[in-house]
């Protein structure tokens, strides 16, 4: 035997055999979606209505629950991605806690989001998934011109929950998608205008910097002669000025000097 050649012996064998193998993700979806038939009722399905969350194929399984669903499985691509596919809302919402974040392409990002029905999920996959990957920004700018309204809202739901959770972004990488949120302000579409208002407040409550910069934008807005745009200014306006805001604006400050 050769001195560099290391003896194979049965416990490395299985121990490389363990780190290859990989358990067929249909497998594992298949579980699932039975798990989630079995705790699914029509009263979340009725609840879920109630809040504007409509999708063709939905058990009526709470958050909470699929969250807890999730967890065993850890960080899955794969897994993520046959969720994903099976076309169950709860099956994708599931996807947005099991992807790795690591793993998530630009095209992946279009192809979910093409996919984008309602709000709750849009929200979700912006809020635990594709605000970590480093395309986050270019999919702001891209999606801000889409059409479709969730795929618009994705555009917002994306930016506030960057702003909420990327903590090294410099304040440039928020400045130039401020007026995006002016571009979009007379979209009249319910689930867009909510994103506005959500984005604005985000953006506004990172820093003092960013927060006189998106109130320069409320304040333009609510001053704005189309009615849309103006309750989006004038509701900006009235949440980064209530005193709440203005002490946790001032805790983070004191936190960063």
């Amino acid at each position: 035997m050769s001195p560099t050649t290391k003896r194979t012996t049965p416990k490395t064998t299985a121990r490389s055999s363990k780190s290859v193998a990989r358990r067929d993700p249909t497998t594992d979806v298949g579980a699932i979606l039975t798990r989630l038939e079995r705790v699914g009722t029509k009263a979340g399905r009725d609840g879920m209505q109630r809040y504007g969350i409509v999708a063709p194929k939905m058990f009526g399984v709470s958050v909470a629950e699929m969250q807890k669903m999730a967890k065993p499985f850890g960080k899955d691509h794969e897994l993520a991605a046959a969720l994903w596919e099976s076309g169950w809302y709860e099956a994708r919402m599931m996807a947005g806690f099991i992807d790795d974040p690591a793993r998530v392409t630009p095209a992946q990002m279009d192809r979910w989001a093409s996919d984008f029905d309602n709000w709750a999920v849009c929200d979700h996959l912006c809020f635990h998934l594709f605000d970590r990957t480093p395309h986050a920004f270019a999919k702001i700018r891209q999606w801000s011109r889409k059409r479709g309204e969730f795929q618009k809202r994705a555009a917002f739901a994306l930016l506030a929950s960057v702003a909420l959770h990327d903590k090294r972004a410099p304040d440039e990488s928020f400045t130039t998608c401020l007026p995006l949120i002016e571009d979009a302000a007379a979209d009249d579409r319910n689930f867009v205008r909510k994103s506005l208002v959500w984005a604005l407040r985000g953006v506004g409550g990172r820093n003092r910097a960013l927060n006189t910069a998106a109130l320069d934008v409320a304040r333009r807005l609510a001053e704005s002669g189309d009615r849309t745009a103006r309750a989006t200014g004038k509701e900006v306006v009235r949440e980064l000025s209530k005193p709440a805001a203005v002490r946790r604006l001032e805790a983070r400050t004191r936190a960063t000097t």
